[in-house]
């Protein structure tokens, strides 16, 4: 038979440019993209107050530099953010077993929690794991399946993030309230010093935890997928209608934080001695 092959969800953001025209308004600054794609966004802090985001694109550099373990790592500590791509990622680790010994119970498992919100591109996956499974190994999913859900699910994971963009934003403005006035952010550049427009840095879809979610939801509804070939044609019945397998158990709200190196994404980077 002809090997079959596996959506791979490469984490990537594909939000357009936004610009906001308010009537009888100077048009405000265009929304970048991607936020992380913009040096100078991250180079203002911007990653500080988005473990999510930082932490995944760390995973990423050090998947592409083949450092697969520490790339499983910081993909494991963006999902202890409610990092969803992330949690993907960390599936497809252990179902191919790179990084660390296959397990594809447990990567069921996680590809189960991906899939939580619904995002089509990671239930697609999840229908696929489970139909690929033995009955010892879909047995084996579900159990293993209550820890990390009382750790990494949403119940758990979206208090985190919501702390964290919260926390950064008063830091950085010294309001609880959040961006307010004409703040100015000044950054070092390649040319000097550079000035980014606060109305574009504390935009609230970035901040506003609400507004946040949103803004991811509207990103991984339908992402762009890749294909990888992953073993043997099975037919796969879709069941788009259902959300997980998994028990519910309650939250660990006090689990600890996945360990990495601390890091900043393209700031810090190991240097050979």
């Amino acid at each position: 038979m002809k090997p079959w092959t596996l959506p791979l969800l490469v984490p990537m953001l594909a939000l357009l440019p936004v610009a906001g025209h308010a009537a009888g308004k100077k048009p405000t600054a265009a929304l970048p993209a991607d936020p992380t794609a913009d040096p100078l966004m991250i180079t203002a802090g911007f990653l500080s107050g988005h473990p999510d985001l930082r932490f995944r694109l760390l995973g990423m550099e050090k998947r592409a530099a083949g450092d697969q373990e520490a790339a499983l790592k910081f993909f494991q500590r963006a999902a202890f953010y409610a990092d969803k791509p992330s949690q993907a990622m960390v599936a497809e680790m252990l179902w191919n077993g790179t990084g660390t010994a296959a397990d594809r119970a447990l990567a069921y498992a996680w590809m189960d929690l991906a899939a939580e919100r619904g995002y089509q591109g990671f239930v697609e996956l999840r229908e696929r794991y489970w139909a690929a499974l033995t009955p010892q190994q879909r047995e084996q999913a579900v159990a293993q399946g209550e820890a990390v859900y009382a750790r990494f699910g949403d119940a758990a994971a979206k208090p985190r993030i919501a702390l964290a963009l919260r926390r950064e934003r008063r830091n950085v403005t010294g309001s609880r309230t959040g961006f307010q006035g004409n703040l100015r952010i000044v950054v070092p550049g390649p040319a000097g010093p550079e000035e980014i427009d606060g109305s574009k840095f504390y935009d609230d879809r970035y901040w506003d935890p609400d507004k946040y979610q949103q803004w991811h939801d509207a990103i991984w509804a339908k992402p762009r997928v890749a294909t990888v070939n992953v073993g043997e044609a099975t037919q796969v019945t879709p069941e788009t209608d259902r959300r997980t397998r998994i028990p519910v158990v309650a939250p660990d709200p006090n689990a600890r934080e996945p360990q990495t190196d601390d890091l900043q994404p393209g700031v810090q980077r190991d240097v050979e001695p």
